[in-house]
């Protein structure tokens, strides 16, 4: 039985040890600041037991599933103590600074820079739920600076998960990652705050929300811990998006203003194509 190291037991890194408990020959550990997640994790069965940093020593794989501003050191200081043969790969959707951190450690060929396209918008061990990677994409970037036989069994892991593998680099990974998932937080997350903002009776929005409205505020719902660190991280790519969301907000704004009925019906028909990508339809 190897011994399977997670560091961070929140919905990803939990989802992970759940389906790697059960999927896999693992001794599963778990490691956490929060002292209520390892309690939490053991009572749900999503975790052996609770480790520390001792264990990182010993294990055959550690997965770090911390916020993405504290990925690079927790790596550092992973890599500085693993066997030689130990795989290390993070879970985090900003890619290239974690790259750069450890680009030069003498251990980097044990890691891989990963970033399974799953998740919810709950958080927290108890979010934690089995086949949430199953035909998920899951994006790694830079394969070449990790040792082969390393890369391997990581692709095993990833292949017991059922996922998807795409290769990609780190600066194109952080700029696609920003158009088609972090604007897509920033957008709910304002649209949410908006309604709250201009609809002050709760009961209102509760009785007349449609789904449309569900589905669309569903990820204003996700931990501020979490992104917050993706957003800053991430910035200079998401600034960029901003601005043509923004312009694109107010274009659309103009048209309403001026009852320009055919012009709001072009722009949406534009829109329209984004079915047909997301159908797989060319």
């Amino acid at each position: 039985m190897e011994k399977l190291v997670v560091i961070g037991l929140g919905l990803i890194g939990g989802s992970l040890a759940k389906d790697l408990k059960i999927r896999g020959n693992y001794e599963v550990v778990g490691l956490d600041t929060n002292e209520s997640h390892i309690e939490k994790a053991i009572e749900l069965e999503i975790i052996d037991r609770k480790g520390d940093f001792s264990d990182v020593e010993k294990a055959n794989i550690v997965i770090i599933a911390v916020p993405v501003n504290l990925i690079g050191k927790v790596t550092t200081k992973v890599l500085d103590a693993i066997s030689p043969n130990c795989l290390v790969f993070d879970v985090g959707s900003v890619k290239n600074e974690i790259c750069i951190e450890v680009q030069n450690h003498k251990k980097r060929k044990n890691f891989v820079a990963a970033h399974p396209l799953a998740g919810t918008e709950f958080s927290g061990p108890e979010a934690a739920i089995l086949n949430l990677f199953d035909e998920k994409v899951n994006i790694i970037c830079e394969p070449d600076k990790t040792n082969w036989k390393i890369l391997d069994k990581a692709l095993s892991v990833f292949k017991l998960l059922n996922m998807r593998i795409k290769m990609m680099n780190p600066v194109e990974h952080d700029r696609h990652i920003a158009y088609v998932s972090h604007l897509s937080h920033i957008s709910s997350f304002m649209l949410g705050k908006t309604v709250l903002q201009i609809e002050k009776n709760e009961e209102a929005i509760f009785d007349m929300a449609s789904t449309g409205f569900a589905s669309t505020v569903r990820l204003a719902k996700s931990n501020a811990n979490t992104w917050a660190p993706i957003f800053l991280e991430n910035k200079e790519n998401i600034i960029r998006s901003l601005n043509e969301y923004v312009k694109n907000l107010n274009e659309f704004k103009s048209l309403i203003e001026n009852a320009d009925d055919e012009g709001l019906k072009t722009t949406m028909i534009e829109a329209n194509y984004i079915k047909s990508i997301l159908n797989g339809i060319n």
